[in-house]
C-alpha cells in the first residue's frame, strides 16, 4: 500500500469521502459540468437547464460552491437583477476529474437513448 494511501485510516478521512461530501450529491456536479461547458450562465439559464432543480436549492447549491471558491458570482447593479456564475480557477482545475468521468461513462454506461426503448 502506497505512504499517501495509509494515512487515511478511516472512511471519512478518505479524499473520495471529502471530494463527494463536498462536491458530490444531485446537484453540484451537474452545475460544475454545465458552467464548465458553457463558460458563464446567469441563474436562469441554470434553472432552465437542470430538470427538477427547485430555485431554492439551486440557489443553495450555487452558495455552496461559492463558499468552496469553485464558482464566482458577479451581481451587477442594473434592474431587472443580473447574476452571473463562472468557475474559478480552482473550479476549473476539476476538468482532468470531469474528463476522467465522461470518458469511463462514454465506455461502461449505456446513453439515455440506448436505455429508453
Amino acid at each position: 500500500m502506497a505512504e499517501k494511501e495509509k494515512k487515511y485510516r478511516y472512511a471519512q478521512e478518505c479524499p473520495i469521502t471529502v471530494f463527494m461530501t463536498e462536491i458530490g450529491g444531485k446537484w453540484k456536479p451537474v452545475i460544475l459540468w454545465l458552467l464548465h461547458l458553457r463558460g458563464v450562465l446567469r441563474f436562469n439559464e441554470l434553472n432552465q437547464q437542470i430538470k427538477g432543480i427547485s430555485q431554492k436549492v439551486l440557489a443553495q447549491q450555487l452558495k455552496d460552491l461559492e463558499r468552496l471558491r469553485l464558482i464566482q458570482r458577479k451581481a451587477y447593479p442594473v434592474i431587472p437583477p443580473k447574476v452571473e456564475y463562472r468557475l474559478t480557477e480552482k473550479g476549473q482545475s476539476l476538468e482532468p476529474i470531469w474528463r476522467g468521468i465522461l470518458d469511463w461513462t462514454e465506455q461502461n454506461l449505456p446513453t439515455p437513448s440506448e436505455t429508453s426503448g
